[in-house]
Parts: structure tokens; C-alpha cells; sequence
């Protein structure tokens, strides 16, 4: 039987053709190979790393809207238990960072009120012009208007949403509140998310995808 090319050329250098199969794995990757699968790698990292920042940005945002919604509802329920009205007032941490908490009236902060750090790269906006994308698109219900002022919410003894006037929190049927939470992510990107207050005291979480399209999470 005629020999093949690789068994004559195995013959004449003295080795079997198993033995140079087995000595061509070997000898590893070229380094044009190495750097093909580097540069695969590298544009892989590229197109995911940037998303998985913007969505751990988006994440913590949420997380952050949900413990003040929790805040607002603290508040409420306080309003409620009390016989009183109660708000959120804003505060600054030892650490330079800003807080929010419940307390009776517009009085400052004392130690157990309810209180909520948030850390410096999260940005909340009371009240409408926010310069967040699609405001407009936002409502507090049918028939009701957000209060024109930049206070953050308010109830009365009933758990609904009163406008603070001095020492009177005062209800205005139809009028309700809303909060803005922005942050930007390494990247750049700006996420948007909203704490909403109907006119009925309900309390919602919205938050802003990329299309500037606001989805209720709540």
C-alpha cells in the first residue's frame, strides 16, 4: 500500500505520524491567535461592561425611590396614628450626604424620626421641573394636579395629602404630589425615577426607561 506524504515525511525524520500529531498540539496557540481571542474579548467587554454599569445604576435608583415611597408611607401612617399632620423634611448628614425624614409639623430632626441617607450621587427633586424626559406625561390621577410648590409631601389626620401653610397643612381635593430621583452611572447615562402622591393619599413608584417612556413599578 502507497505510504501518504505525512507518513514518508514521519519516516524520513524518524518519527512515527502519531508522535508529530501529538508534538503539533503541543505547541499551544500562535500569538496571532492570542491576539485574535484578545481582541474578541476586548470588544465583548466593550459593548457589555457599559450596560451592566447602567444597569446597576438603574437598580440602585430604584432601590432608593423604593425606601422613600416606604418613607412617605411612614408618614401617612403616622399622620393618621397621631391626629396630626406629618412630612418629609430634608436634612445633612455629619458626612456632607443628604437625608430625608418624617417628622410632626416642619420640625427639625430628632433622634428615632423615620430617616432615610442618601448618598451623593443621587439627586431629588420635590415638584414638577425637574427637567426630567416626558414630566408632562406624568399625572397623579384622573383629575388631579401636582401642588405647585417645591415642598415635599404632606398629610393630614386623614392620610391625605395637604399643602403646608405655616402651621396648617390644609387639603385641597384633587391636588397631589410628586418627588424626582435622578443619578448618573459611570457611563454617563442619566437614570430618572419618580415617587408619586395621588390626590388620594395612594403613593407610586415610576420609573424612566431609555425611551423616556414612565412605567409605574407599584
Amino acid at each position: 500500500m502507497p505510504e501518504s506524504a505525512m507518513q514518508k515525511n514521519a519516516r524520513e525524520q524518524g518519527q512515527s505520524p502519531i508522535v508529530r500529531l501529538v508534538s503539533r498540539k503541543d505547541q499551544g496557540f500562535t500569538l496571532l491567535e492570542m491576539m485574535i481571542v484578545l481582541a474578541i474579548m476586548m470588544i465583548l467587554a466593550a459593548i457589555t461592561v457599559p450596560r451592566f454599569l447602567n444597569i446597576v445604576t438603574d437598580i440602585n435608583l430604584r432601590y432608593v425611590a423604593t425606601n422613600y415611597s416606604g418613607l412617605l408611607q411612614s408618614a401617612r401612617i403616622q399622620s393618621v396614628r397621631k391626629n396630626d399632620f406629618y412630612g418629609i423634611q430634608q436634612t445633612t448628614l455629619p458626612t456632607g450626604d443628604n437625608a430625608y425624614f418624617v417628622h410632626i409639623h416642619s420640625g427639625s430632626y430628632a433622634v428615632g424620626d423615620p430617616l432615610l441617607p442618601v448618598g451623593a450621587r443621587i439627586g431629588i427633586h420635590a415638584g414638577t421641573g425637574s427637567g426630567a424626559p416626558g414630566e408632562a406625561t406624568l399625572t397623579c390621577g384622573t383629575g388631579c394636579t401636582f401642588a405647585s410648590s417645591s415642598s415635599f409631601p404632606y398629610f393630614n389626620a386623614r392620610g391625605l395629602p395637604c399643602t403646608l401653610s405655616g402651621s396648617v397643612c390644609t387639603q385641597a381635593p384633587g391636588v397631589g404630589y410628586v418627588t424626582f430621583l435622578s443619578t448618573t452611572s459611570l457611563t454617563g447615562n442619566v437614570s430618572w425615577a419618580s415617587v408619586i402622591v395621588t390626590g388620594g393619599g395612594r403613593i407610586q413608584i415610576w420609573s424612566c426607561d431609555s425611551a423616556g417612556n414612565w412605567v409605574q413599578r407599584n
